[in-house]
């Protein structure tokens, strides 16, 4: 297969002593199939495997949209299978067959096993696919949303969320392999539309190891059940050391919880958002818009030394800078074109003509930005600007690291500090007061509050979504200093609370 091909149909072929590893650890919980199902089965590992592991199997059924893989997996399965057993191996479009009827008249119990394709919807209309499935806005997503990157999903996911459909009501069992993001938002799907789930377990997989793919892979184990509803997932370290204890995740209230015994102790901090959490500013052209400064002049990302005004130029810290830093020194500085979303830019022309001459000879660039948030704006508009933005002083943290650190983030050069769209803050007039929310943030308690909903392997694990879930108040309530936070919340400005024109998940929740 070539190699565009190989990226169209996300072709991680499973190695067989993986595929025997997910085999028995099947056959150690005691799982017997009658029906062996792979939708999407390469050259047959896990078809040979299962074999291996269930001699007894009626019935084998194989499809893949690659016809060589098909006849090799066909040749490899048909001298091991029993002689009693039926096998079907077939070319087909898994996008596009009728698994419902498929499966009716297999024999139960049923094994659906696998590793479908690792490659999003986006990748493959990037490549101009017609691997896709039917187009459908089954998350419900948001108008923004959807535009701005929410859509997208894993075409696994599609195939996962469809094969626990086939399922709902009967015995089975499905194991896949996939992104550990991939199943836990399977599971989700299937846990939000009430279908009747058993029991949900998911292996730790070294993707590294198996596929040289550096990303958070597990082994998805659904046992499908004709009128149990569990909404609890188990976490395995790996496949091999399943009978060890193991973290649990689920559905609660609604929503997807990383850790039911903190959800369960601390929702009850949850309530209003009394400080207002924000992105930081958005331009999607960092060797245009940011700088390092050297003596007078200031050094863009294309190396150019050039000469501009101050009045647009302040002082930036970026995820990285947050997270590795309890006292964060801004080394660069960027420039932001607008106070307010939507203004205009036009008086760049005279309150600073140097820097209108540099934004005009990189005109192209910046009119070539990809995000929809640009269209229909301002020349050289930037995105997640606010009052707040200019705050003398703030709370921050990074949304891409893996720790809870909340920094004070004061004024350097006689300027307000400004953060890029990887991280997060609350505005805060005073270093006082932003000293006391950061004390009230890196507690304990709002480290466990936050820790119930957060997954770690997630690339952006801390999200607008996540903060905001937190009551200030009631938080200040648990830790005893309920009249110093009152007090805060009396002065807090309501400039630094003015309603967006969009979500600000546009800057990456």
């Amino acid at each position: 297969m070539k190699n565009k091909q190989k990226t169209e149909f996300g072709d991680f072929q499973t190695p067989i002593e993986l595929a025997r590893k997910v085999c028995s650890l099947l056959s150690q919980r005691g799982f017997r199939p009658a029906t062996i199902l792979e939708p999407s089965c390469g050259e047959g590992s896990f078809l040979r495997a299962s074999v291996e592991f269930f001699p007894h199997v009626q019935n084998l059924i194989g499809v893949d949209i690659n016809e060589d893989y098909v006849e090799t997996a066909r040749l490899a399965v048909t001298g091991l299978a029993p002689r009693t057993a039926s096998i079907n191996i077939v070319h087909g479009d898994f996008f596009h067959l009728d698994w419902t009827s498929l499966l009716e008249s297999a024999p139960q119990p049923v094994l659906v096993i696998g590793n479908p394709p690792w490659v999003t919807n986006a990748e493959l209309g990037s490549l101009q696919s017609s691997n896709l499935p039917d187009k459908s806005n089954y998350h419900d997503r948001r108008g923004i949303d959807a535009i701005t990157g929410k859509g997208n999903f894993d075409i696994s996911e599609w195939l996962l969320n469809r094969a626990i459909e086939w399922t709902d009501g009967r015995e089975a069992v499905l194991a896949m392999l996939c992104k550990t993001s991939v199943a836990r938002k399977a599971l989700h799907y299937a846990w939000k539309r009430g279908q009747h789930i058993q029991s949900s377990d998911m292996y730790a997989v070294d993707a590294s190891t198996y596929f040289g793919a550096s990303v958070s892979a597990c082994l998805l184990v659904v046992c499908s059940s004709a009128s149990v509803r569990n909404f609890d997932c188990s976490v395995h370290d790996s496949i091999e050391d399943h009978r060890g204890d193991a973290a649990v995740f689920g559905l609660r209230e609604g929503r997807l919880v990383a850790s039911i015994p903190n959800f369960e102790r601390w929702k009850h901090l949850e309530g209003e958002e009394r400080y207002k959490w924000r992105s930081g500013i958005k331009h999607d052209c960092v060797k245009v818009m940011e700088f390092c400064k050297e003596k007078e002049s200031y050094r863009n990302g294309f190396g150019e030394l050039v000469d501009l005004e101050g009045r647009y130029l302040f002082p930036l810290l970026k995820s990285s800078d947050i997270a590795n830093s309890p006292d964060p020194c801004p080394s660069r500085w960027m420039l932001v074109t607008q106070q307010v979303i939507g203004e205009n830019t036009d008086q760049i022309r005279h309150l600073a003509p140097k820097t209108w001459k540099y934004l005009q000879q990189h005109a192209d660039l910046l009119s070539e930005r990809a995000s929809s948030v640009y269209r229909n704006r301002p020349k050289f508009s930037v995105f997640g600007v606010g009052d707040y933005s200019f705050a003398p002083w703030k709370v921050a943290i990074s949304g891409f690291y893996k720790n809870l650190a909340f920094r004070v983030v004061g004024p350097r050069a006689g300027k307000p500090v400004v953060l890029d769209d990887t991280c997060y803050f609350v505005a805060c007039r005073t270093e006082d007061e932003a000293g006391f929310l950061a004390e009230l943030l890196n507690s304990e308690i709002a480290g466990d509050f936050f820790s119930a909903y957060i997954f770690w392997d997630h690339k952006r694990p801390v999200t607008l979504d996540i903060l905001r879930r937190l009551d200030f108040l009631r938080l200040a309530q648990e830790l005893n200093v309920e009249e110093a936070m009152c007090k805060f919340l009396d002065r807090y400005p309501r400039k630094f609370d003015q309603p967006l024109l969009f979500s600000e998940s546009i800057a990456g929740s």
